[in-house]
């Protein structure tokens, strides 16, 4: 069977505009820095303990600051925020210099972390957090010491991050989701 070059040139397009998620190259995190304002608290992340994390959106290449992990997976859950996400991060508590400056450019794609839930260890705003590690031994060895245990960025429950003990840490500023069912990590 013979295709013309026509048929060859239209199928070629046609499947390259099928999938431009596939084609897209993931942005770069970027450097956490004393501008960096916590979207739900609104106060500067590097003042308060823990993992933070940063989402980045597709059209306007936007950074989206969050005073913990736990404020970050909030975030890609709750129904009222965009979904036009390009990148999600979090700190890496793999290389993370301490708990209380977790460092400004050690950063982890969020969807390819390890968390600890459940642990004794409280992230930015006092609230339960999601803790992330690049190596899945490293979570292990802090859930050892600080309790909890460690999932995958799919697996964390929304009641852990949404419920009663789980709303961003925002103390109350953020919209409690209405009729969010199910898993809406973006």
């Amino acid at each position: 069977m013979k295709l013309s070059f026509a048929t060859v040139a239209l199928a070629s397009i046609f499947l390259a505009s099928c999938s431009p998620k596939e084609n897209a190259v993931m942005p770069a995190p970027a450097a956490m820095t004393a501008e960096a304002m916590g979207r739900y608290c609104g106060m500067n992340v590097m003042e308060h303990d823990g993992p933070k994390g940063q989402v980045i959106m597709q059209q306007t290449e936007e950074v989206i600051w969050f005073s913990s992990a736990r404020d970050t997976v909030a975030f890609t859950m709750l129904p009222e925020e965009p979904r036009d996400i390009a990148a999600i991060y979090v700190s890496d508590m793999s290389k993370a210099p301490s708990w209380e400056k977790p460092g400004a450019e050690n950063w982890v794609d969020a969807r390819k972390a390890h968390y600890v839930i459940e642990s004794s260890r409280v992230g930015g705003m006092g609230a339960a957090e999601a803790v992330p590690f690049s190596l899945e031994q490293d979570a292990s060895a802090f859930a050892s010491k600080n309790g909890g245990r460690v999932v995958g960025f799919m697996d964390i429950p929304e009641n852990y991050i949404l419920g009663s003990q789980g709303q961003p840490s925002d103390k109350g500023q953020a919209a409690e989701p209405h009729g969010a069912g199910g898993h809406h990590h973006g």
